[in-house]
């Protein structure tokens, strides 16, 4: 580790002044420091593109929070889960849709009623307990992997 450096200032004008003596320590960033800095830079860089791994971190803390504080938030959010199967049979309904455009819609209410349901089942037992954390993980890795997809063809 390198001294600290010693940065002397100029007598000042007049009789019997003393120059000040600032003692600057040179500091110097850990291993672990530095990485997580260039963490933290390219997560910042990329905040766009990482959208659904910020929102499942979100979402991973808040149901840990609200498991512990009122777990029976759960009876709530279990029904709450199934919404998006009934907003698909109410837009599927009002303006029928085929091919690509249907095929969407039935991904994004699938997807959208599995982290609900997850939501639900973490804010009841914890969002670590039994498979929840694999639930999690794969419903993390299918909308990201979707979204950069999503991001560079349209």
């Amino acid at each position: 580790m390198a001294s600290p450096k010693t940065v002397r200032i100029p007598r000042q004008r007049g009789r019997g002044r003393q120059p000040y003596i600032v003692v600057v320590p040179e500091h110097r960033h850990s291993l672990t420091g530095r990485a997580a800095s260039a963490l933290a830079l390219f997560a910042w860089d990329h905040r766009r593109a990482l959208a659904p791994t910020g929102l499942a971190l979100l979402a991973f803390a808040l149901t840990a929070i609200l498991h512990t504080l009122a777990w029976w938030a759960a009876l709530v959010l279990a029904p709450a889960a199934l919404a998006p199967l009934v907003w698909l049979a109410i837009v599927q309904r009002a303006h029928p849709a085929d091919g690509s455009a249907l095929a969407w819609r039935i991904t994004l209410a699938a997807v959208s009623a599995l982290a609900g349901g997850w939501v639900a089942l973490a804010v009841a037992a914890g969002p670590l307990a039994g498979p929840l954390e694999i639930w999690w993980l794969l419903l993390l890795l299918g909308t990201q992997t979707a979204w950069f997809i999503v991001r560079r063809t349209h």
